[in-house]
Formats: structure tokens, C-alpha cells, sequence
């Protein structure tokens, strides 16, 4: 049976990594600071239903290690750098964020790990559901189970 992100899309594992991209957000420059905004469903593919970020992360330490089966992301690097490793049980590819009016579009079905944080980054997640435990791929063999990779 075809499995369908929160989008209504036929998921194809191999197509998966295909679809996760970086988007350029408007930017509005001005000699007093610039302005960056997102708004959900016109520069991002879906809704923003939470925000959440990710700071004080120490030297050395990688966040992520999972993935999920329907939610849809867009990881913007507020302040710093650091990198995500996308994995779709097929290929992965390393992004590296470090401009806040760029983010990185995530899709259903995607491993993520983010690493190479540098000092003082701050990384801010839209995402387009509501943090539920049961939308997560926790284990990485669990995760290639349900690709049919393994």
C-alpha cells in the first residue's frame, strides 16, 4: 500500500532526498538591520503549526538523529552555523546553514542529523504539525524498515 505525507503526496524513498531543498526567503535590506519573514503556504510548502529552536548546543554535540513520517520542516540558521546530513536510506547530502534568510525545506521521510554547530548558533525549525511522539523514526533500522530498505 502507498504510503502519503501530510500532503498528500505518494512517498517514493528514492525520491525523498530529491525533494528537500534550500529556500531563499524574502529579504528586505535596510542601513538600520534587515527583515526577513516567512509566511507559511506562500514561501514555505505548508502551514506553520510550531517553531522551536535549538541553542547553547556544545562543541561537539549533534541534535537530530531522526526522522518523520509526516511532518514537513524548514531549519533556518538564525545566528552561527552548523550543518544537516539528510539520509533517505538511499543517498545523503550535507547542507551547511549559516544565513538566516536561507532555510532548508525537509519533507516527510528524511533522516536528519545536524552537526558543526559553531559558537553561539542558534537554529529555529518551522514545522507544519504540532510535536506528536508518534510522528518520529527514533532508530535508524526502524527507519530503513519502513523505507524498504531493509
Amino acid at each position: 500500500m502507498a504510503k502519503l505525507c501530510s500532503c498528500g503526496e505518494m512517498l517514493v524513498p528514492t525520491m525523498f532526498l530529491d525533494r528537500c531543498k534550500i529556500i531563499s526567503l524574502p529579504k528586505i535590506a535596510d542601513p538600520r538591520g534587515n527583515l526577513t519573514y516567512v509566511e507559511g503556504g506562500e514561501h514555505i510548502p505548508f502551514a506553520i503549526q510550531r517553531v522551536y529552536y535549538l541553542y547553547d548546543v556544545p562543541g561537539g554535540a549533534e541534535r537530530g538523529g531522526h526522522a518523520h513520517k509526516g511532518l514537513q520542516q524548514l531549519i533556518v540558521a538564525m545566528s552561527g552555523s552548523f550543518d544537516v546530513v539528510l539520509d533517505d536510506g538511499d543517498k545523503k547530502q550535507r547542507f551547511h546553514l549559516n544565513r538566516s534568510y536561507n532555510g532548508l525545506y525537509v519533507c516527510p521521510m528524511i533522516w536528519r542529523e545536524l552537526d558543526n554547530f559553531s559558537s553561539g548558533s542558534v537554529c529555529m525549525v518551522l514545522a507544519s504539525n504540532r510535536y506528536d511522539e508518534a510522528d518520529y523514526y527514533r532508530n535508524y533500522d526502524d527507519y530503513l524498515v519502513a523505507q524498504g530498505l531493509k
